[in-house]
């Protein structure tokens, strides 16, 4: 849909996506109707009932924690973020948190795989 927004009405000179009829930026008071329009076009009614992106900053943060959940170092996630590691913990502590969950599970999983092979008999 980028793309096609794109090649249907360009970019600002300065490289800005969206602006107005104008050519200027977009006044504040506009973002939440052309957010809420936007979700509408692209959300099915289930999405748009569990209340997913409901500010365009909603955006940014799925996108981090996409790259937290592919394994991206934390430390490279804040950088691209333009945060600091602290800020980025502060933020995203529920997502760090699952990550450690799931990690202690994979730990404790190997852990009772290795105790079973100590207990196997000899020569098995």
């Amino acid at each position: 849909m980028l793309r096609e927004h794109i090649e249907r009405f360009g970019v600002a000179p300065d490289g800005r996506v969206f602006r107005n009829a104008a050519g200027n930026y977009i006044d504040a008071s506009a973002y939440g109707i052309t957010w809420r329009r936007a979700r509408e076009a692209a959300l099915t009614l289930d999405e748009l009932a569990l209340e997913l992106v409901q500010r365009p900053y909603d955006l940014r943060h799925a996108g981090i924690s996409f790259w937290l959940a592919s394994g991206v170092d934390p430390a490279e996630c804040a950088r691209r973020a333009g945060q600091s590691i602290q800020v980025l913990f502060r933020y995203y502590a529920k997502f760090l948190a699952e990550a450690r969950h799931h990690a202690n599970r994979l730990i404790e999983d190997s852990m009772q795989r290795w105790d079973e092979c100590d207990d196997a008999p000899v020569g098995a």
